[in-house]
């Protein structure tokens, strides 16, 4: 188990907290932020915190030129809902790393963007929580492999948000709980459950940052993700922190459609 040292001034939870010595109050304060929102997810992974899930590891993917996944999503509330079909493709590999097209279409939605991965799992440039563009000083360590049942991780990244022109540090927590069956319209897989918790880098002088609650199916037959779940929202400042106005903003499932293997 990595025990990384939890630091940020922007953060919520106290000014610096350590997941391996201090589960409780980091549980404690995610639970109390949670309950209010209806993040079950976050819930969930501190009830798992001490019964992780068992089994093999998803050993790191061997990408090819062409490696494509097409996705359907969809996000919102109470039939407001925004849906698009979003494309991934692996369009190089080579000494400067990894790189992935994404394209985003919908009714109300129309992005391109790029990803670049120094190896599986570890990006230099990519997205986070939106379809934004970031850039990272250092890594940002998405996927840790071999991802085994039970493994976690705490990363501070300092980033350049160049979609939002904004920039400062993030928080990225992961732990891999155990491997379910998942059906998608592209078929049923065997995939490992990741929890991951984000706190975003845009906190102001009235509310504190955005926390990002998501379980991720992944699943190494097609080398990437099948199904996320994705809710995020912001917390108000003033007062109490456990009771001050907790703002959703976002509701997302995304599914795979189709895996084409490159060549």
């Amino acid at each position: 188990m990595t025990t990384d040292r939890l630091r940020g001034s922007g953060h919520p939870a106290g000014r610096v907290a350590t997941i391996g010595s201090e589960p409780v109050d980091f549980c404690r304060r995610l639970v109390t932020f949670t309950l209010g929102l209806g993040l079950c997810g976050a819930l969930a992974g501190c009830v798992m915190m001490d019964s992780p899930g068992s089994g093999r590891a998803a050993e790191p993917p061997a990408y090819r030129v062409g490696d494509r996944w097409v996705y359907r999503a969809q996000d919102g509330w109470f039939r407001l809902f925004t849906n698009w079909e979003e494309t991934h493709t692996i369009s190089a590999v080579n000494a400067d790393g990894i790189t992935e097209r994404v394209t985003l279409r919908g009714p109300t939605l129309d992005v391109a963007r790029s990803e670049l991965w120094a190896a599986p799992g570890k990006v230099r440039i990519g997205a986070l929580y939106d379809h934004e563009t970031r850039r990272f000083a250092t890594p940002l360590d998405r996927y840790r492999f071999p991802l085994a049942p039970g493994a976690t991780w705490s990363q501070f990244v300092d980033n350049v948000d160049e979609t939002n022109r904004t920039s400062g540090p993030i928080n990225y927590y992961l732990r891999a709980q155990g491997w379910e069956t998942v059906s998608t319209p592209a078929g049923t897989f065997d995939a490992i459950v990741l929890h991951v918790v984000i706190w975003l880098d845009d906190e102001t002088f009235w509310r504190y940052p955005t926390l990002c609650d998501y379980l991720i199916w992944y699943a190494p037959a097609v080398r990437g993700v099948v199904r996320e779940q994705k809710r995020a929202s912001y917390q108000e400042k003033g007062g109490d922190f456990d009771n001050a106005a907790k703002i959703p903003t976002q509701n997302t499932v995304i599914e795979l459609v189709s895996f084409t293997p490159g060549a």
